[in-house]
Order: structure tokens, then sequence, then C-alpha cells
């Protein structure tokens, strides 16, 4: 008895021991080291909670150069890259290594900020079911879609085997199948996923015509904020979020698509509880600036066809990795009347450094007061809209909250930039070498 009593003394003394050595700084410095960084070539890199005592050293040949200090009170160490490639730091303390933090030294990256306000002009992948209705047959009001298990949301792509890319596509199989009496051998794609549905027309009994009982959409329009393109490949990204139908909420699968120039006529301020927007008009709709090939949770993608001016913000910026981006001021490029860009005073109340794409990494507030009176806040519209900081591009404006229309959720650039197709890590250079 008295030895099974020590033996969970010493097992309690044990467990707080293990326990409180969590709490010591060095150990929590030591836990909060990563085990890789990322750093553009010419940049720098400052990585803190480096435990007292300890020391860093290369395992490569000046792939990264890097130097121990202390910032704002605490230990910690800078990388600053010299080339591209990957490096090794070892943290040692009196010379037995601790631990080992990946360097990927990446090329350096620029990109030229957006901020216009551009029409986007979406053909989708087939057409669009949106919704059923009724037809008013001799035996009662049926829908055959309905019947045939074609649900809303679901895309057809062909009927009896052929390409369907317009609505005009559907009818004259529509019309031929009444005629006949023959069903309709629909193909359609649901959640990715190919299907095939036999359906059967009916004849209104009022005008007598065949229908299929499905409402159908082939385009969708609207206006958004041009986030980046990239100087050397045309390359854009805009939105910061994906474009959904606004009837079905799902996300729209683009077939072809353009973005035109906008300019904006007036704004719709907003309130608490009701989201703004800006109002916009097609500058002209035969004139398309750039395709979009890519319709993602982050934005929309394309290339352009023809140069886009900014004014004072057409020069190429270098861009900031998800870890680098700070709460305190930035700033927001948008057009608030006609086609000028201009740049408001933001602050990032908070940001997260994310390791795997996401669509909501940080949330920003508008402080400018110009754009307060203007818009209330962040509006439709503005999404896309570049955010800036300390003089790099570090994201987009993607949503605003709906209770609190001068806050709202960006999306970190280093997300957008791998969707557009833009090497940022320096994959096809290593594929390459």
């Amino acid at each position: 008895m008295v030895k099974d009593k020590i033996r969970r003394i010493f097992g309690v003394i044990l467990l707080g021991c293990l326990v409180g050595i969590g709490f010591l700084k060095p150990v929590q410095d030591y836990v909060g080291l990563p085990s890789a960084i990322k750093v553009f070539n010419g940049q720098e890199r400052a990585v803190p909670h480096l435990p007292a005592g300890t020391d860093v050293v290369s395992s490569d040949k000046n792939e990264a150069i890097f130097s121990v200090g202390k910032s704002k009170g605490q230990h910690s160490f800078s990388v600053h890259a010299v080339e591209d490639g990957d490096s090794v730091v070892t943290v040692e303390a009196g010379g037995f290594p601790l631990k080992k933090i990946g360097v990927n030294a990446l090329p350096e990256l620029r990109v030229v900020p957006g901020g216009q306000s551009i029409g986007v002009k979406l053909n989708t992948l087939g057409v669009l079911v949106v919704g059923h209705h009724l037809v008013d047959t001799k035996k009662g009001q049926k829908s055959p879609g309905e019947i045939a298990n074609i649900e809303i949301g679901d895309i057809i792509t062909k009927i009896n085997g052929e390409s369907i890319a317009r609505m005009g596509d559907v009818a004259p199989f529509v019309r031929q199948a009444g005629k006949t009496g023959s069903k309709l051998d629909v193909t359609l794609i649901r959640n990715k996923k190919t299907y095939h549905r036999q359906l059967q027309p009916l004849q209104d009994k009022h005008d007598l015509s065949y229908r299929i009982g499905l409402y159908i959409r082939d385009s969708a329009a609207g206006v958004g904020t041009l986030t980046f393109y990239h100087p050397d490949t045309q390359k854009y990204g805009a939105l910061g979020h994906v474009i959904s139908d606004m009837d079905t909420k799902q996300p729209i699968v683009v077939n072809k698509g353009e973005i035109l120039r906008s300019t904006v006529t007036s704004i719709e301020k907003g309130s608490n509880g009701h989201p703004g927007e800006k109002l916009a008009r097609f500058t002209d709709e035969n004139e398309s600036i750039g395709s979009i090939s890519r319709n993602s949770p982050f934005g929309i993608f394309g290339k352009l066809s023809e140069g886009l001016s900014n004014g004072n913000w057409n020069k190429p910026l270098p861009v900031a990795l998800s870890h680098e981006v700070k709460e305190g001021p930035a700033k927001i490029l948008t057009v608030v009347n006609g086609t000028k860009v201009q740049a408001f005073q933001v602050d990032v109340v908070s940001s997260i450094p994310q390791k795997f794409p996401a669509t909501k990494g940080m949330v920003i507030k508008i402080t400018d007061p110009r754009l307060l009176k203007a818009t209330g806040g962040i509006v439709q519209g503005m999404s896309g809209s570049p955010i800036i900081q300390n003089g790099k591009l570090i994201g987009a404006v993607t949503h605003v909250f709906v209770n609190d229309p001068t806050s709202g959720y960006g999306v970190h650039i280093e997300w957008m930039l791998d969707e557009a197709g833009i090497d940022i890590y320096g994959k096809q250079k290593q594929k390459a070498s």
C-alpha cells in the first residue's frame, strides 16, 4: 500500500514536471520555430522565437544568408535570399543540433495591381437547369424534367449525343421529339459526374407546343474589380471569389467567357443588414479586353488581350506570401465613379498565415472617410479590389460582413496567383533543371 502511494505521488510529480516544462519560455520558443520557411529572392524574412542560448548555422553554400539578432526583445534570426533554390538552416545549442529548418528561396515575382472596374460575361458549359415548371397538358399539370429526375443545378451538355452550347440548341430537339413521340436522351453533369436521363416532352393544351418543364440558362453577366495582371504572361486574376448562378447558388462551370471595360455610374450605399452595390455599365459590349478560362473559389482567371491603365499604379509591385501580412494599415485600389482608380485607407484587422489555400485569409476594415462617405464600406462590385501593404500586393477584397458593411474578408494573393497559373513557387524552373 505504501509503495503504491509513493508511486502515485511520484507519478503526479513527474506529470506536473512534464506539464510545467511545456510552459517554459525556451520550450515554447522551440515549438514555435517553423519546420520550413519561404522567402523571395532579394528579400528578407525574420523568424522569431529563437530559444535563448541557441545559434543558427547553414547547411548549404550561400543559397541563404542569415544572421542572429534580437527583435522587439525576443531572440530571432533572419533569412536573406540571394539566389533561387532550397537550403537548410540548423538551430544548435552548444554545437548540438536541435532542429533543421528548410529554406525555399523563390524567384522574385512582381505583378501590376488592378483596381479597375470590369464587366464579366460568362458562357456556361452546356445549359444550366435553374428551375422546374409545370406543363398544362390535357391530363393535368406535369413537369417532364422533374419526372425524368433532372435536378436544379444540373448542366445539360448533350441531347441525343449532340453537344448543347446554348439555349437555342435545345428547341429543335424538343420539336422533333414532340412530332415523333420519342424521348430525348439527355446527358448531364451533376457534382462533376455524368448521368443520362430519358426525357419525354409534353404538349401544352393551350398553344399545342411541346415543352420539357425546365428553366435553363446559358450565360451570366455582372461587374467586379480586377486584382492584378502579370506583365510577362498577361495572365490576370479578378473578383477573389467564385461566380455562382443567382438561382441555383452553384458555381458556374465556364465554357468560355470574357471581361470588358466597365464604368461605374452610381453607388447604392451599404448599411447594416443591407449590402450596397456598385451600379455600372459595360463601356462597349463588343470590345473584349480579356478571356475567362477559369472560375474558381479564388476568383476568375484568364489572359488579357490588351493593356489596362490604372493611373498611378501601373508599375509592377512585389507580392507578399500569407505569413508576411501583418495587422495594421493598408490600402485598397478601387473605382467609385467613372473609371478612375483611387487608393483608400483600410486596416488589416487579422490575418492567418495559411499553409494551404483558403478563401478567407484576412479581415479588413475600411477606415478612409472618403470611401465610407461614398459607399458606406464594402459593396458588391468591389470584390477583387487589390489590397496593398508596405509596398506589396497582399490580397484582394472578397466578401462584406452583412451586419457591418465597413468590414469584410480578404483572400491572400498567394492563392490567386497560383490559381492564375503563375509560377509563384518556381515549380517550372525546378522541372526544367
